[in-house]
């Protein structure tokens, strides 16, 4: 095996959301893998800044509430400029509002798809704009969900925006794969995090869903951040469009 192959030494990654959760378990396994990190938040990195310095690297903390897609455009160009070229970008800020279909409100509706979908599709663009006028390769990789695969309950506006991530990162790779952007998704099946705290304090649900995964327990940030380095690094050089389950073996039950 080509252990280089698998190294992120002297790459620099953007990853979104990064303070918390898969966010933050992404930012470490880059640390780990050799790569800089900046992290983009829009509340305190101070502890992923010490996990990753725990891991060997550094943090470039940025805050941001990237709710504001004009903010964060700008945002973007900003780090791009002070610190291109940048290999990578992970693009998993995201949030969820769980509510029945009827009552779930237009408000939640236009937050949620802001900030799931549209905002990824804003910052992949303008970073492989970037990418493709350096005539540098680089790697996007979209976090997706088990809701790209199927419905879930009390979170349409969810689902639906991680279908959308799914079918975009389809799109953008058709589009870019020649130009050397490698776009990718992961799926990520139930991890510790606060998406999903309250699932994980309903003894019902939380009982329904462990007694499905063959695994036979819940994923952890560290889980989603190996495979994140995969992706990000030479070893996946001819994986582009794919949304890769990180599930336990949650759909193959």
């Amino acid at each position: 095996m080509n252990q280089s192959a698998f190294s992120l030494e002297a790459r620099k990654i953007i990853v979104t959301g990064a303070s918390t959760g898969i966010g933050q378990g992404i930012a470490v396994a880059i640390a780990q893998a050799g790569g800089q990190v900046i992290g983009i938040a829009r509340s305190s990195l101070a502890e992923t800044a010490e996990l990753v310095a725990a891991a060997g690297g550094a943090l470039i903390p940025v805050h941001c509430d990237l709710g504001d897609t004009t903010a964060a455009r700008a945002l973007l160009g900003e780090l791009l400029a002070e610190h291109g070229p940048v290999h990578g970008l992970v693009n998993n800020a995201g949030i969820i509002r769980r509510a029945d279909a009827l009552q779930h409100s237009e408000d939640d509706w236009d937050d949620v798809l802001q900030l799931n979908l549209k905002l990824v599709f804003v910052l992949s663009q303008l970073f492989a704009a970037a990418a493709i006028e350096r005539h540098h390769p680089a790697r996007i990789v979209n976090i997706a969900s088990l809701l790209s695969f199927q419905g879930g309950i009390r979170v349409a506006a969810y689902a639906a925006s991680k279908h959308g991530v799914a079918g975009l990162t389809k799109a953008l790779a058709n589009e870019w794969a020649a130009a050397g952007i490698n776009v990718n998704a992961i799926a990520p099946g139930y991890v510790t995090s606060n998406n999903t705290e309250a699932l994980r304090n309903d003894p019902d649900r939380s009982a329904a869903i462990l007694a499905r995964i063959p695994a036979a327990r819940w994923g952890t940030p560290a889980d989603i951040g190996n495979v994140a380095v995969f992706l990000l690094a030479e070893a996946s050089n001819y994986m582009s469009g794919a949304i890769v389950p990180v599930d336990g073996g949650w759909l193959g039950r």
